[in-house]
């Protein structure tokens, strides 16, 4: 059974028949199985137990040092959460690129705030410092926070976005839902992704990274209830935590992750070499060498993905366009204020995401290749 090609990235599972274009992998059960057992040992199921006091302490190892990070049911409400813990005017605008993923949006008016939605860098795919400090000579006044988002698992120039944040004191938050293997450093705050489709996945589930200890206290706060150190509602809140459950799994998959690591590398480099010969499909820089990630987003020749994705399908291979035509696209975010958009619309028509998965295997990456040959025969 195919995967329905209108389900959005979130709400991607399983594997179905022929090429898909991605195959969630959780640990298996045998790799759960102790931490379920120090669950049943401890009876402590929620509330910030030892398994998830453990999971925020090993994700926080693999970054700077005094870095704090709190977890969250999932990303979305995570960059919800800072941003109404970074205690922004009611209303104000949030930039953000127009090429994202509409969770971004989302988290942005949950938060009380409205989208701004910006252009991106042709070349890295995402918003640049520039052309937010370019909008407007009174980008203090028009805007109240950025949120720069990681294409794909990517890394934007995080010195340039601290240097932004000095030189305009608009605070920057980092939508890095899917740059689980390349985020290091939280001296800006930054949001990750802990969803089965991410090449660290433990179901559903998210992070925020941060230097800052108000902030960090702030959010903790914000997921529970608005309870600090007492039984007392002390500010309007919510329920955002995980449970031991979902910490074991997490456990399991970092425990996992060196070994991980490498697998999603080696798939990623296969691939490339496989369409070595094919000079119309272009991957993004350091995909599958320096960073992984657990999706394959290639450019292809201009406003030809339709055509191709077509051409796949009808051999049986299947694609996503996982940002559809970009997120100001969306009849949610119709309103919303923007900026020209052409970088965002030349991607939407030229981008493409290919099956890939971490035991993606030489068969189908020969079958991928070959389909591939023959969707771009006689495009120019």
């Amino acid at each position: 059974m195919a995967l329905p090609r209108a389900r959005p990235e979130e709400e991607l599972q399983g594997a179905p028949a022929g090429l898909a274009v991605a195959r969630p992998r959780l640990p298996p059960a045998e790799a759960i199985l102790p931490y379920l057992q120090r669950i049943d040992g401890a009876r402590w199921y929620s509330n910030f137990g030892p398994l998830l006091t453990e999971l925020e302490g090993r994700l926080a190892e693999r970054l700077r040092p005094g870095t704090h990070v709190l977890t969250v049911s999932n990303a979305t409400q995570a960059l919800t959460l800072a941003l109404q813990a970074m205690d922004l005017p009611p209303g104000g605008y949030v930039i953000l690129p127009a090429w994202t993923f509409v969770a971004t949006a989302h988290a942005i008016v949950q938060a009380g705030l409205k989208p701004w939605f910006v252009d991106v860098d042709p070349q890295s795919w995402m918003l640049d410092p520039g052309a937010a400090i370019a909008l407007s000579a009174d980008l203090k006044r028009e805007a109240c926070a950025v949120i720069p988002v990681c294409a794909f698992g990517a890394l934007p120039d995080l010195a340039r976005w601290r240097a932004f944040r000095e030189q305009t004191g608009v605070p920057v938050l980092i939508d890095a839902a899917a740059a689980f293997d390349t985020l290091a450093d939280a001296r800006l705050p930054a949001v990750v992704s802990l969803h089965a489709t991410k090449a660290l996945g433990l179901g559903e589930g998210g992070y925020l990274a941060t230097e800052d200890a108000a902030l960090a206290s702030r959010v903790r706060q914000l997921t529970t209830f608005g309870f600090k150190g007492s039984r007392e509602s002390l500010v309007t809140a919510t329920n955002a935590k995980l449970s031991e459950y979902t910490a074991a799994v997490g456990l399991a998959a970092l425990d996992a992750w060196p070994a991980d690591r490498l697998r999603w590398r080696r798939a990623a480099q296969h691939l490339r070499i496989a369409l070595v010969g094919q000079p119309m499909v272009t991957f993004q820089e350091g995909w599958g060498t320096d960073w992984v990630t657990s999706v394959c987003t290639v450019g292809l020749p201009p406003g030809s993905a339709a055509r191709v994705a077509a051409s796949l399908a009808a051999d049986g291979v299947d694609t996503r366009q996982w940002w559809g035509g970009g997120c100001h696209a969306s009849r949610a975010f119709a309103d919303c204020r923007r900026e020209p958009l052409p970088v965002t619309a030349a991607l939407a028509a030229s981008t493409l995401g290919l099956p890939f998965s971490i035991d993606m295997d030489e068969e189908a990456i020969a079958r991928l290749a070959a389909a591939l040959d023959r969707a771009l025969s006689g495009a120019s």
